[in-house]
């Protein structure tokens, strides 16, 4: 008779058992939803607020790209002196100006299009750096005509990153 006991007394706690195990299924099924749900929300209110922020560095980001590439570099900063050093030094230290101005943009681009920014920036600098260097170069209106004529034959380093800018926020929407 004890396993007879034994016996009902499963058959009657089973279905309690059963009941308990769905109805705690159920609960956490509704507490991870309702979890999901206020955290989209949350995470949907913060997009409303970041969003324009984004776009705006974005178009800070563009802005000095376009204001850092040579020919208008060149255009927009005159050389105060004939010595081709001083005029290098001044259009380095322009973009590198624009540059810490546009520091803390990166906290709302990409990591890679910080990167790709940083290195048409560097490029541009470098571009400088080549054309002064240059024998042919002793003046400081010799070396806009070179960088100029060095660009005829190649894409500026800010182009790529300005197409890549375009890029990424197209498909931001």
């Amino acid at each position: 008779m004890d396993i007879d006991k034994i016996i009902e007394l499963i058959f009657s706690i089973a279905p309690a058992l059963i009941v308990g195990a769905i109805a705690y299924y159920f609960f956490k099924m509704h507490t991870d939803n309702e979890n999901n749900r206020r955290n989209f929300l949350l995470q949907k209110d913060l997009q409303k607020e970041t969003f324009p922020l984004r776009l705006q560095a974005y178009e800070r980001m563009a802005l000095f790209l376009e204001r850092v590439a040579p020919s208008k570099l060149l255009t927009r900063v005159n050389p105060t002196s004939s010595n081709k050093e001083d005029y290098e030094a001044l259009l380095i230290a322009t973009i590198e100006q624009e540059f810490e101005h546009n520091l803390s943009q990166q906290i709302y681009v990409s990591d890679q299009c910080w990167s790709i920014t940083q290195a048409a920036k560097n490029a541009t600098i470098q571009l400088i750096r080549k054309a002064t260097m240059q024998e042919s170069t002793d003046s400081a209106t010799k070396l806009r005509e070179v960088v100029l004529t060095d660009l005829m034959d190649k894409p500026a380093p800010s182009g790529a990153a300005l197409a890549f800018i375009k890029q990424e926020v197209s498909e931001m929407w």
